[in-house]
């Protein structure tokens, strides 16, 4: 088999990059090892930037977002009793961003793919990528039982942090940064309408909490737990009890409960693997970087980086200069490396650490009350939630 872009993952970002390609002209061979049920019930990321939406409309999969997505224009941050409202548009110029399950957008693009686009080959698992650094790279992989080899122009690694992919990238060539954090997120989706209409982050002495949602009837809430933790030790009652501290305000504002139908513990890390590029071969979404969820940026990112790549590509076919495609790697390391301090920002201005002191705890609030009270402040935090622009 043979084709011009390799791409090795069927997740929101080898999916939109089969797209653009497609819409481009270029040819392309999708390989999922999952079966494509597994696919489009994948919990993940459920914020698009203003820019991931715009991406996603330009590519002709905006219908069913337009009507079903919840267009959000501010979050509210909470701490020490108190609400603050960051209004998105009238720090940013207008942008906003949209809450649309990246599963819904895996399905969404799946349909498309299947009915105008190339190949996309579900139970089709990646076993290694070979001759990254030739004109001629390869992808080997096993579907039905057989081995089979998927021979490429550019091969495009969207297979997250334990594919294949990044194993290819030489040792000696790679630099890896990464962080920790000693905390995770219980996640619970509750058939409950959301007790808020925009995203809660809450800042309490006993630990984060985040009111978001999946759909005017369906809830999605988090707490921070200590890392390890099982979600299975954790009783509704105790959530909901947990919950409600958390988010608790001087106003009459309530939390309204619900039956719980799932529940998952999110560890919680930095990650950066550098370079995203080696010869014809290029990372794409978790397959380099992962940013803990406070700040929204995972999906988001991986959108940016098969939008870069789907750029340079094109603008090679149209001009003959490699130039963007040899940028690949330093072009969205830009953009990561500003996720990473967005992400990081966010996680430790909300997040009890063990061990923090008093003084620590001074520190939150007062970078809180910076927010609350300085525009530029604010802007700041608006601009990068809404998101940094593509290349």
């Amino acid at each position: 088999m043979r084709t011009t872009v390799g791409i090795i993952g069927a997740g929101p970002a080898g999916l939109l990059l089969a797209r653009l390609l497609h819409n481009a002209g270029i040819d392309s061979v999708v390989l999922e090892g999952r079966d494509r049920a597994y696919v489009e019930q994948r919990q993940r990321a459920g914020i698009l930037e203003q820019g991931t939406v715009d991406v996603l409309r330009a590519a002709g999969a905006g219908e069913r977002l337009d009507r079903e997505g919840l267009r959000h224009d501010g979050i509210e941050l909470r701490y020490d009793r108190r609400r603050h409202r960051v209004d998105f548009p009238a720090l940013t110029g207008g942008r906003s961003v949209t809450v649309y399950a990246q599963t819904e957008v895996c399905k969404d693009l799946i349909a498309l793919q299947l009915k105008e686009g190339g190949p996309l080959l579900f139970g089709a698992e990646a076993l290694a990528v070979e001759g990254a650094g030739t004109a001629h790279p390869r992808v080997r992989f096993r579907r039905d039982g057989r081995e089979d080899v998927l021979e490429c122009d550019y091969v495009v690694g969207c297979d997250g942090f334990w594919g294949v992919s990044r194993a290819a990238v030489p040792a000696e060539l790679t630099r890896v940064f990464e962080r920790t954090y000693p905390f995770g997120w219980l996640g619970v989706l509750a058939d409950v309408p959301p007790s808020h209409d925009e995203l809660v982050y809450a800042r309490h002495d006993r630990g984060f909490a985040l009111l978001s949602m999946r759909s005017p009837s369906v809830s999605r809430l988090y707490l921070q737990v200590p890392e390890g933790t099982d979600a299975g030790s954790w009783s509704d009652e105790e959530i909901w009890a947990e919950l409600e501290r958390r988010f608790e305000t001087d106003d009459d504002w309530t939390l309204e409960r619900g039956p719980i139908t799932q529940k998952s513990v999110t560890p919680m890390r930095s990650y950066v693997h550098e370079p995203m590029r080696h010869g014809r071969l290029f990372l794409a979404g978790d397959a380099a970087h992962i940013v803990p969820p406070t700040g929204a940026k995972g999906l988001n990112l991986a959108v940016g980086d098969v939008v870069t790549f789907a750029r340079a590509l094109l603008h090679e076919r149209e001009t003959g200069s490699a130039e963007l495609l040899e940028a690949y790697s330093q072009t969205c390391l830009r953009r990561v490396w500003q996720a990473e301090r967005f992400s990081y920002d966010m996680t430790t201005l909300l997040h009890r650490a063990p061990g923090d002191t008093p003084f620590e705890e001074r520190l939150q609030l007062a970078r809180l009350d910076r927010i609350a009270s300085s525009r530029s402040a604010e802007t700041d935090l608006a601009e990068a939630y809404t998101g940094f622009p593509f290349a």
